[in-house]
């Protein structure tokens, strides 16, 4: 009674009550209805549609991430761990890495294929581009089972979970088709089938404007490629999991098989020349194909490292963060993914990794690594001292803007005492304020590094290996190429051109660059095998070759011919009709045609090598016509069975092997005889017309992926970082790399002294000099036996070829012998190639009247020998002299012209574009 009377009496309330509730309900409406629905489903939905809607309100804050009292927490909590580390990096330095370094993509997918078979629990990808119809392992038609999408399968239905982020390109400008990468990878196991559910895949950045209008990104991208598995290995480099990226060191640019398409290396779209023609998504796949009887293929140049060790964690945690960001950006309310926690960030740092607990959170909360992170075996695995670093920002990962990768390229240049080894795919850069657009200032470290080594009277250079010209179709002198000049034009200013330009720089210093610094490209040369008998059995066929090339196409890579059915409701629309997606077993009209190509040019063919047209027998790849083997490589994938399966088991998806495939007159591809032990290319015999052989011999520049710098033989900074804004800055694409210095030490000489080097540094600088000077051989295909294509390990450390005589050739880096060897093969090499096929860029081309003087006429096919009525034994005879792939950069190129007109493409609100 008491408390009634403190609170007043029973109807004295009921009126003040009903009072009070209408004065409420007057002012708060909905207010009834939102406490009914407090705990219901329904409230749940109009929360989050409230939030979508809300969104919109960040167009107005663009720190609506970094505002709130625990995220400005957060943010500290980060600054202040990168404080405390080198390069102020988020990542600390490393103890204890066993580290492995690939170089070209055949070593590098073939141990990734080793590795993911063998994923238990999970793996992650982050990638640019990711194809999943592409080949780990070469020729496909005998490696069916060693397609990625392939692998990612069989591991899903193993239950291993599989995680992958791809950047989300923007389609108007890229061609890398994230929608079909999503759709192929989401179909690979169904509902109902094992594996469901275990392969997710995220896209980023957003481009839907009423679901993400303030955080979409149009001009930068996530440019990472690494691999996590089982928390206990990973990769990271250049190599994205993509078609045109596969090579091996001879870098081939032919793959014609007369003998039997079974036999190609590069089918469908994996053959591929950027300069020529760039990917396409178009709805009839054809349109994205070159003739392999009139084109050769743009060779891919790229390193990476195979990581086990305590540097696996920091890759991981890179990812688990991106993951959670992206989850949180784009998929917050989509249950189909996951919040990762990571052990070792939870409680209190799990914001670190971008872990957030919303009120009504959509997805569950699962802990990686899915067993112990003490039972991992990444402690005490080597000998390298290692440390992440990343360009990474609000747009791609929800931080603080880090770019320790220019910080790491900075103080690594500026300390370096002997030289500084750089491949990379672009050289943009600033050394100040007085260059805009261009604001990173590696160019000034350089230009310290040789100022400073000058006026100290050290021996000192800086090697610099670049594209010849970016991977870009089109002819320089057309106005589409505007973008490819405009970035070449970026390039010289920051090299030579201009006072605030490296070399004009140290001139003001009285010293002279040319005394220090040194860029170089790379070229590769080859002929297509385009002989009498093809020619033969396409008359007799009716059709061209290509018709075949796409026919064996259409049998190894079906689903990225033509697209795939999503079964989660998505589908690949712009690569075929929805009847040549329909998922049942009939055979599309596509599918049909191809098999009818493919049975008429077996029939003429047959018909010819009856009438003596054909070969004598077996023939290597490598072979002569007589059979003989040049030299001592292995043409094995030639030899009527598979390389690649053991006695135990063989490849059931392979077709079978019989003379029509076996049988070859002329070489498929004559680039190797500019590797070492491999016979005199002036000897390679030609089955045809002599006037038909000249028109056969190609060229192309050999592009140079990689993103790499090595100093003083003693540490490596390998990723996916190229050397321009875009990728240092941090707030433009997003980028990761490994900074390596090997504890391991190597009595070796520098500049004619004795000297501690690095294993790791020194060993994979030479191994990238005798590739590029010629002193290795080239490779076969089946690399089983290969320890450089092995994963990271105890038991498969890198064979460095130390027992071979060109070891020693290149211990030195600054021997003037070494140097004098290295000068003339590139000399020689330029001058074979400007000689025979006017190749170009090329130092002769001042102005674009000696551009259209030094070049063929418009529309007769590039990389072709210029003169076409020299005699084919006077070619051989110059490409005799090429030894290697290494040319001189032509720093005079185009110096008297004006690069890049100012203009609709090219001016303030695009040219951060192309730095």
């Amino acid at each position: 009674m008491a408390t009634e009377l403190a609170a007043g009496g029973p109807a004295q309330n009921r009126k003040h009550e009903h009072k009070k509730s209408t004065s409420e309900k007057l002012k708060h409406p909905i207010r009834e209805i939102r406490e009914k629905l407090a705990n219901s489903s329904l409230h749940e939905h109009l929360h989050h549609e409230k939030n979508k809607i809300g969104k919109f309100k960040n167009l107005i804050n663009p720190q609506h991430r970094h505002d709130e009292a625990h995220e400005k927490a957060c943010d500290d909590k980060r600054t202040n761990i990168c404080l405390s580390h080198r390069f102020e990096s988020f990542f600390p330095e490393r103890d204890g890495n066993n580290i492995k370094w690939y170089v070209d993509g055949r070593d590098y997918f073939w141990a990734v294929s080793v590795a993911l078979e063998k994923a238990k629990e999970t793996i992650y990808i982050a990638d640019w581009w990711l194809s999943p119809e592409l080949f780990l392992r070469r020729p496909p038609a005998y490696n069916q089972e060693w397609r990625l999408d392939q692998i990612l399968k069989r591991r899903a239905e193993a239950g291993v979970k599989i995680y992958v982020i791809v950047y989300r390109e923007v389609e108007a400008a890229l061609t890398c088709n994230s929608a079909h990468t999503k759709h192929a990878l989401q179909a690979l196991c169904p509902e109902g089938s094992p594996g469901h559910g275990n392969i997710n895949i995220m896209r980023h950045p957003d481009h839907n404007v009423l679901e993400n209008a303030a955080d979409m990104t149009f001009y930068w991208a996530h440019h990472e490629k690494c691999i996590v598995i089982d928390y206990e290995i990973a990769f990271i480099g250049g190599l994205d999991l993509c078609f045109g990226r596969w090579d091996y060191h001879q870098h081939s640019l032919a793959d014609m098989h007369p003998e039997g398409v079974a036999n190609e290396i590069w089918p469908g779209q994996d053959f591929n020349n950027n300069r020529v023609m760039d990917f396409k998504n178009v709805q009839d796949w054809k349109q994205n194909e070159l003739t392999k009887a009139e084109h050769g293929r743009m060779p891919w140049h790229d390193v990476a490292m195979g990581v086990v060790g305590p540097c696996v964690y920091d890759i991981a945690e890179h990812f688990v963060l991106r993951w959670n960001f992206v989850k949180r950006d784009k998929y917050k309310r989509d249950k189909r993914y996951d919040w990762i926690e990571l052990q070792g960030r939870q409680g209190q740092d799990e914001d670190l990794v971008g872990v957030q607990r919303p009120k009504f959170p959509v997805g569950e909360y699962v802990v990686h690594p899915l067993t112990p992170l003490t039972s991992k075996p990444i402690v005490d695995r080597g000998t390298v001292h290692a440390q992440i670093v990343r360009s990474s920002a609000d747009w791609s990962s929800g931080i603080l803007t880090e770019h320790s990768i220019q910080n790491a390229y900075s103080e690594i240049i500026r300390n370096a005492q002997h030289y500084v080894y750089i491949e990379n795919q672009f050289f943009i850069t600033a050394t100040g304020d007085q260059q805009s657009p261009i604001h990173n200032t590696i160019g000034r470290a350089i230009v310290d590094a040789v100022v400073r080594a000058a006026k100290e009277g050290r021996k000192f250079r800086i090697i610099i290996i670049i594209p010849a010209v970016p991977g870009f179709a089109g002819d320089l002198r057309d106005n589409a190429a505007l973008g490819t000049r405009a970035i070449m034009d970026y390039q010289y200013k920051s090299i030579c051109r201009g006072e605030h330009s490296i070399f004009e720089q140290i001139r003001k210093e009285e010293v002279d660059p040319n005394q220090h610094i040194f860029f170089f490209n790379l070229r590769s040369y080859d002929r297509l095998n385009r002989t009498a008998a093809e020619k033969k059995i396409e008359k007799e066929a009716g059709l061209p070759y290509q018709e075949l090339q796409r026919a064996q196409a259409e049998e190894v890579m079906g689903e990225g011919i033509h697209g795939t059915n999503d079964p989660e409701g998505g589908r690949d629309s712009h690569m075929g009709s929805r009847r040549d997606q329909n998922g049942t077993a009939q055979e599309s009209e596509d599918q049909k045609h191809s098999r009818d190509m493919k049975k008429k040019f077996e029939e003429a063919r047959n018909k010819v090598e009856k009438e003596g047209t054909g070969g004598d027998g077996n023939v290597s790849a490598y072979a002569n016509a007589d059979g003989e083997l040049d030299g001592n490589i292995n043409g094995g994938h030639f030899n009527g069975s598979n390389p690649n399966a053991s006695s135990e088991e063989s490849n059931t998806n392979s077709p079978p092997r019989g003379k029509a495939y076996t049988r070859a007159q002329s070489s498929f591809t004559v680039a190797h005889h500019a590797m070492a032990r491999t016979g005199s290319v002036a000897e390679v015999k030609w089955d045809g017309d002599p006037e038909d052989e000249i028109n056969n011999w190609i060229q192309e520049e050999l592009y140079v992926h990689a993103k790499l710098l090595i100093a003083d033989d003693r540490i490596v900074v390998c990723g996916s970082s190229n050397l321009n804004d875009r990728s240092q800055l941090g707030y433009h694409d997003s980028e990761l790399s490994i900074v390596m210095e090997d504890k391991k030490t190597v009595q070796t000489t520098m500049n004619g002294q004795p000297y501690e080097a690095g294993w790791h540094a020194t060993s994979l600088r030479r191994y990238l000099w005798r590739e590029h000077l010629g002193l290795l051989p080239p490779q076969d295909l089946d690399a089983s036996d290969d320890p450089n294509a092995q994963p990271p390990g105890d038991d498969s450390p890198n064979d460095v070829w130390e027992w071979d005589e060109s070891w020693k050739q290149v211990e030195d880096p600054l021997s003037d012998e070494l140097w004098e060897m290295w000068t003339s093969r590139a000399t020689k090499n330029t001058e074979v190639f400007r000689h025979l096929f006017h190749a170009d860029p090329d130092d002769h081309v001042k102005t674009f009247d000696d551009y259209n003087a030094f070049l063929p006429a418009k529309g007769v096919k590039p990389g072709h020998i210029f003169d076409r009525f020299m005699p084919p034994a006077d070619a051989r005879k110059k490409l005799e002299q090429v030894k290697g792939h290494l040319v001189w950069m032509p720093l005079d190129f185009l110096k008297d012209a004006d690069m890049a007109e100012r203009g609709l493409q090219v001016n303030s609100w695009t040219e951060s574009v192309y730095t």
